[in-house]
């Protein structure tokens, strides 16, 4: 008998026959087609195996669950999902370690760049029938020869870190654990201090997980201790920033500007101040999403489904728990 495999996240009928056409042999392919824990609940109810993109996981979802092998997380950051209540469960968690480091990396330096030029706002405004030259919301400023600080010193975080080799950057970057000499040299990149980072450099950009230590990282003091020629990027998870404080910063022109991909809130609801923001660029947690690293990542959820389902351990690399 088939073993089932469900999406929690909606998705659109093109990109699950995507996913159907890379299903191993003995296996189905379901999704969720409506937002919400009780649709989750329900279609994860006969699941053999589960994915979670976007979408959070309670316990209560998890405990709707009757056969439930593993949930796999489709990126790294598994802070919206119950991890206690799995173990408690006997529910194993995986996820994709380092599949979208890449394109992550490739979209923060797309959202620094925007943010640096206003490249969002010169488009918004042109849309509107707008020649916006010489109305721009601030002074423009160039990534070559910045300073940029990487809080969260990754697979992502190294990949920006090698891509703003280009462009000759002073990179600086915070990690619990800092790279060995031979490691940095050959990332041209220097480990520092959160206040370090935070006074130095042009572009800050969030690259961590959300933990307890790292929730609202991005408070009111912090965005002080900035340079006001400074932008912000956060590709991480909305939490890190306390949104409060970055709203009444960029009002303030406390920052030059900021660049968002994710929210405390998602979907970031309609009547939300950051989206009255001039000098902020927001996109709706795309950072991940890339065409051609569609297939790669979803061959290897598949492949370490298959691996449960013939007995067999999870990668250490995406094994949780």
């Amino acid at each position: 008998m088939p073993e089932t495999i469900v999406l929690l996240d909606m998705t659109s009928p093109e990109r699950a026959e995507r996913m159907r056409a890379l299903l191993p042999p003995g296996f189905v392919f379901k999704h969720g087609v409506a937002r919400g824990d009780e649709h989750m609940k329900e279609i994860i109810a006969e699941a053999d195996y589960a994915i979670s993109g976007q979408v959070g996981v309670s316990a209560d979802v998890l405990r709707a669950a009757k056969k439930l092998k593993l949930l796999h997380k489709w990126g790294v950051g598994y802070d919206n999902i119950d991890i206690a209540a799995a173990k408690e469960l006997g529910i194993r968690v995986a996820r994709t370690t380092g599949s979208n480091a890449v394109p992550v990396a490739e979209f923060a330096l797309g959202l620094a760049l925007s943010a640096l030029r206003f490249i969002g706002y010169g488009h918004a405004e042109l849309k509107q029938g707008h020649w916006a030259t010489g109305k721009l919301p601030g002074d423009t400023f160039t990534l070559s020869g910045k300073t940029v600080g990487i809080i969260g010193f990754g697979a992502i975080g190294q990949s920006l870190a090698k891509l703003l080799g280009g462009f000759g950057c002073t990179i600086l970057y915070s990690k619990r654990h800092p790279l060995d000499a031979e490691a940095e040299a050959a990332l041209g990149a220097r480990h520092a201090s959160l206040p370090e980072i935070l006074a130095q450099a042009d572009v800050v950009s969030l690259h961590c997980p959300l933990t307890p230590e790292t929730a609202n990282l991005i408070d009111a003091a912090a965005l002080k201790a900035m340079k006001k020629t400074a932008v912000l990027v956060n590709v991480a998870r909305g939490g890190v920033v306390n949104e409060t404080d970055l709203i009444a910063a960029l009002k303030a022109r406390e920052i030059a500007g900021a660049a968002m991909d994710v929210f405390s809130v998602e979907p970031l609801p309609a009547d939300s101040e950051l989206l009255t923001l001039d000098n902020l660029v927001v996109t709706p947690h795309l950072a991940a999403m890339a065409a051609d690293n569609f297939a790669p990542t979803v061959k290897r959820m598949f492949d370490n489904m298959a691996r449960v389902s013939r007995g067999e351990p999870v990668p250490e690399r995406d094994l949780v728990v």
